[in-house]
């Protein structure tokens, strides 16, 4: 647990508001409560309210409290940004917050690494991670993926923090600002809760607060304007990455060959590497890191690569690390092969856009998609169809996808259920082909999160592994 007690002493002896009693908020309460914060909580589901009671927490409907005498309100990533609570919060002058920012003030000394994107950003963050761990760095991962923030061990002095960022988490971070920030793409998502494509990109946008290095992968229009906005900072240090161009200072990857171009790459030799820009290029065959397939991979490995660079370690060490990275649950997650088909578990593929950077990584696909619905559905998966060569549907979105597919000339089946879907495809899929669980939805029409419908896919493949022994 991170020793919050630093932040508490800002508070004056005002009592801490906290709203939404999910994962991060309940480890903030602990974290707060040993630093001797007085913590008053509140949920809009009972089971919450009566699970936080029994910790001996305060529980008062924050709807009905005079919030003008609360120090802050941490409210949990998830709650929309004008629910009653939130608004009754602005209009008593409180600061809206949630458990990284709380971090963020904590003084602890460590460097601090913030990832965010609209997809990839686990891949990295874990894969950084990783990197770090195996480069002599010791790190703490945690943030949105993983341990909560302040449930993370306070790594030693000469450690770090690699936080995981959504933009939901940074929309409640007031004053947040890592020493080396990541930023890998910008697509359609969260819109409800953003209200815009705008203000989404806009809480993205905010990772690059204060005079840490930015690290952005400049592969489409709106990063690279980013990109382009912060090379106007004095001072400021702006790596670029790319899997579509060569970059004078940063990383790049062609086909499967990483090139780098950061010179000292170190943080603190920025002004060396940025005079030999383009002079030294190193080049590192991708092909050894087989855990991380694709060309959204390559961008998260140039990103990650980036970030070790810029931290001081060495290009070789970066590489034979990336080589030994195991891969994460539910990413593209290689679970069997049965009778000469693998079986790919994709289920983090929440949205088109993910499901289509999987698409793009197999060929001979026969294609489990489906569940609840995002705006947009299935578009710019349409030129990836030539990869799949049969598509089955479950949840919400099958009928939807159904006609989908029928305008793209796909044949298809409909499951409803993901256990008919993977019976359906098992007795489909031939050898030399791959069985991919990629929904393009989100799992909340039938499954509690991804990682448990992730879970259930590939317990119903493993019974297919027994039955063919």
């Amino acid at each position: 647990m991170i020793d919050v007690s630093k932040f508490v002493k800002t508070l004056n002896n005002k009592p801490v508001a906290v709203f939404g009693l999910g994962v991060s908020n309940r480890a903030a309460i602990r974290a707060l409560a040993a630093a001797g914060a007085q913590v008053v909580a509140w949920d809009d589901r009972d089971e919450a309210r009566a699970n936080i009671a029994a910790e001996n927490v305060s529980v008062r409907d924050l709807a009905q409290e005079d919030l003008g005498v609360y120090s802050c309100l941490v409210q949990a990533p998830g709650v929309m940004l004008n629910h009653p609570v939130a608004e009754r919060a602005r209009a008593a002058g409180l600061e809206i917050m949630c458990d990284l920012e709380i971090l963020h003030r904590c003084g602890h000394g460590r460097k601090t690494i913030g990832i965010t994107g609209t997809n990839g950003k686990s891949t990295t963050t874990a894969l950084v991670g990783h990197i770090l761990s195996e480069c002599g760095i010791k790190p703490a991962v945690g943030g949105n993926i993983g341990h909560a923030a302040l449930d993370l061990e306070m790594p030693p002095q000469n450690g770090v923090f690699v936080l995981e960022m959504s933009s939901y988490q940074l929309d409640l971070c007031p004053t947040f600002a890592p020493d080396i920030a990541v930023l890998l793409n910008i697509t359609p998502d969260h819109i409800d809760h953003h209200g815009s494509m705008e203000s989404y990109t806009a809480a993205k946008k905010t990772i690059f607060r204060g005079g840490g290095a930015a690290v952005i992968a400049v592969d489409s229009k709106i990063t690279r304007a980013i990109a382009a906005g912060l090379r106007n900072i004095p001072n400021k240090r702006v790596c670029c990455v790319s899997t579509t161009n060569e970059v004078a200072d940063g990383i790049y990857i062609k086909s499967h060959v990483l090139y780098d171009r950061m010179g000292g790459g170190s943080l603190w030799d920025g002004i060396a590497a940025l005079l030999k820009r383009g002079r030294e290029e190193k080049s590192y065959d991708l092909d050894a890191a087989p855990a991380l397939p694709g060309q959204h991979n390559r961008q998260n490995i140039a990103a990650a690569w980036a970030v070790a660079r810029l931290l001081g370690r060495k290009p070789e060490a970066i590489y034979e690390a990336v080589k030994t990275y195991p891969g994460l649950p539910h990413r593209q997650q290689f679970v069997r092969e049965i009778n000469g088909v693998r079986w790919i578990n994709d289920s983090k593929a929440t949205n088109a856009d993910a499901a289509g950077k999987a698409l793009a990584s197999y060929e001979r696909i026969y294609w489990i998609a489906g569940g609840r619905p995002k705006e947009g559905g299935l578009h710019g998966t349409g030129q990836f169809m030539d990869r799949v060569s049969y598509a089955f549907l479950i949840g919400e979105a099958q009928e939807e996808f159904a006609h989908w597919l029928e305008r793209h000339e796909k044949s298809y089946e409909r499951c409803g259920t993901l256990d008919k879907a993977v019976a359906a495809a098992f007795k489909r899929a031939r050898p030399g082909s791959v069985v991919l669980f990629s929904p393009a939805c989100s799992s909340f029409d039938q499954f509690r999160n991804f990682e448990h419908r992730g879970d259930v896919f590939m317990a119903l493949v493993r019974e297919l592994k027994e039955k063919t022994a």
